[in-house]
């Protein structure tokens, strides 16, 4: 096992990273739809999520990564059948090539492995099925039902409950969204002939997270490459592939300072890379790079959490902090919010961990963080920005000074 104790190769595996997860590159997978389809593909899944202070994490993560991406071309798509919605750690849109994989958790939830509601009404489940089959596509407020509407997703109405467990199941898929309404349609009827539906072996599926993970992290933990997930015989399937690459020589170790040990294949430090630029990008508290946070923390020492979920008295930084990565290092968070109806993105607070870099330029970080904020206006469709309160606060006038600019030009 190797260990870093060169600041220059901790960099390299940091610079491996970054550029694994796209992050590196101004268009690693080509631009507009194309490119996304190529990113999605490339990356696993984006994550869905119902949070709109600024656009959603399923259009975030691919914006981050593609030039001229619209939210529009998520849907697009789905329709188009490029992507399917399932669970991963979390709701998510998955490449479809990939569909097969979802299968193991659809056969444990359909064989009562796992519970997705305490209990299910199968009587409502084949009626439900019954109409769709002759009926077509449903939504779920398609459904008439005599149950009083009650507040909170815990209290859901009976038909979709059911729609939801067909769902879980993979009797149905989501064929269709607008915004948050799902369209569901026999699993039949939505993929397309050509989409491999046999179910995978453990050992397949243990050898797809293991080269999906290498490839789309480029460094990954054995705890990070089954995230989130409680079958213990697939861990177990995994722990034990990556033993026997280690022991052929196809797979390597690598041991950071904080202790923790990192995989990548061999050789993978000392592949070309992109070079890195001066740029900085903004990214959602769900992107790929981010999630896995002990990860993070490990390999870039940047400690971040999502404070949404913290007590307002509690939070640091703010509700929905956007980490800000400039040139190969996170520099930052950024608490934002988009008033769509005066098209204004304000940013509510601006920290920042100049510390991290040993020759940091003013005047390159702030040209870097004007482009960034000058694309994230457009991507918010939001024509003015302002600025509440940055730290450190020696650079609040230029950021206001800054901004004010870009305002006045009407983005």
């Amino acid at each position: 096992m190797l260990e870093i104790t060169h600041p220059q190769d901790l960099a390299r595996l940091r610079h491996l990273a970054l550029a694994a997860q796209g992050l590196v590159e101004v268009q690693p997978y080509g631009r507009g739809l194309a490119g996304a389809r190529q990113a999605i593909h490339h990356i696993g899944y984006v994550q869905i999520d119902s949070i709109s202070v600024v656009e959603r994490a399923h259009h975030h993560v691919l914006y981050a990564r593609v030039p001229e991406f619209k939210s529009t071309m998520t849907h697009q798509l789905l329709l188009d059948r490029d992507i399917f919605e399932y669970w991963t750690h979390a709701a998510a849109f998955l490449p479809m090539t990939d569909f097969r994989f979802s299968l193991p958790y659809k056969q444990a939830i359909k064989s009562g492995q796992i519970h997705w509601f305490k209990t299910r009404d199968q009587k409502l489940m084949d009626e439900l099925l019954s109409r769709i089959r002759s009926e077509g596509p449903i939504r779920s407020r398609d459904i008439e039902t005599n149950t009083p509407k009650r507040a909170g997703w815990w209290d859901w109405k009976p038909a979709k409950k059911a729609l939801e467990q067909l769902y879980m199941e993979g009797d149905l898929m989501v064929s269709d969204r607008e915004g948050f309404q799902k369209t569901y349609d026999l699993t039949e009827r939505v993929l397309p002939p050509q989409v491999n539906t046999q179910m995978p072996s453990r050992s397949e599926f243990a050898a797809h997270l293991v080269d999906q993970q290498l490839r789309c992290h480029g460094v990954v933990s054995l705890k990070g490459l089954t995230y989130q997930r409680r079958d213990s015989e697939l861990r177990k399937a995994v722990k034990t592939l990556v033993h026997e690459r280690l022991a052929q020589g196809t797979l390597g170790q690598i041991q950071v300072s904080s202790g923790e040990v990192f995989i990548l294949e061999t050789g993978a430090i000392d592949r070309p890379l992109p070079p890195v630029t001066n740029r900085m990008v903004i990214l959602s508290p769900f992107d790929n790079s981010v999630i896995q946070r002990d990860r993070l923390k490990a390999l870039f020492q940047f400690d971040y959490q999502l404070e949404c979920y913290v007590p307002e008295a509690k939070r640091q930084y703010g509700y929905f902090c956007l980490p800000l990565l400039y040139r190969d290092e996170w520099i930052g968070r950024m608490d934002c919010k988009a008033h769509r109806k005066i098209r204004k993105l304000e940013i509510k607070f601006l920290h920042l961990e100049l510390y991290r870099f040993k020759d940091f330029n003013e005047d390159l970080f702030m040209n870097a963080f004007v482009d960034a904020i000058t694309q994230f206006c457009q991507f918010q469709n939001c024509d003015s920005v302002s600025l509440t309160q940055a730290d450190p606060e020696s650079l609040t006038q230029r950021f206001r000074s800054e901004l004010e600019a870009l305002s006045n030009f009407k983005l």
